[in-house]
């Protein structure tokens, strides 16, 4: 699975001009499920993403991982993650998992992170979104269960 995960001090998603997801501070978290993927490399991505220290202490450096600094998380579809290159300037998207299966493991994360104690909101998967964010940082950080 791959994600790519934003640390925002705010972010929102909007379909057919309706706010359906918002958070404060916490993390924009891009979700893409990669043919082959399963419920495993979701619970690792999972863990990853709850573990990762990428939030200011009180001395301003980054030791505090999402739950610690009290962030919430807005998940968002985002297959084009998968996006292939390198046959040109047009990407292709074979590589990622089939619309049933990117549902899935696209809710399972959400789920997952719920579970972890983690306020959770979410885009719809296969809409068509605005996503909006306010960079904190800025930090970006690019995450890939296959490396």
């Amino acid at each position: 699975m791959r994600a790519l995960l934003q640390r925002v001090t705010q972010a929102s998603v909007t379909v057919e001009g309706a706010v359906i997801g918002e958070i404060g501070p916490g993390l924009l978290i891009l979700v893409c499920a990669m043919q082959g993927d399963t419920e495993a490399e979701a619970d690792k991505l999972v863990q990853k993403i709850v573990k990762l220290r990428i939030f200011k202490d009180e001395a301003g450096k980054m030791n505090l991982n999402l739950r610690d600094a009290g962030g919430a998380a807005l998940v968002v579809s985002q297959f084009t993650l998968a996006a292939d290159t390198s046959r040109g300037n047009r990407p292709g998207f074979s590589p990622a998992a089939s619309p049933d299966d990117g549902k899935r493991l696209y809710e399972y994360v959400a789920g997952r992170l719920q579970a972890e104690g983690i306020a959770v909101a979410t885009g719809r998967f296969g809409a068509d979104m605005a996503v909006a964010l306010v960079n904190d940082g800025p930090v970006t950080i690019w995450l890939d269960t296959a490396s």
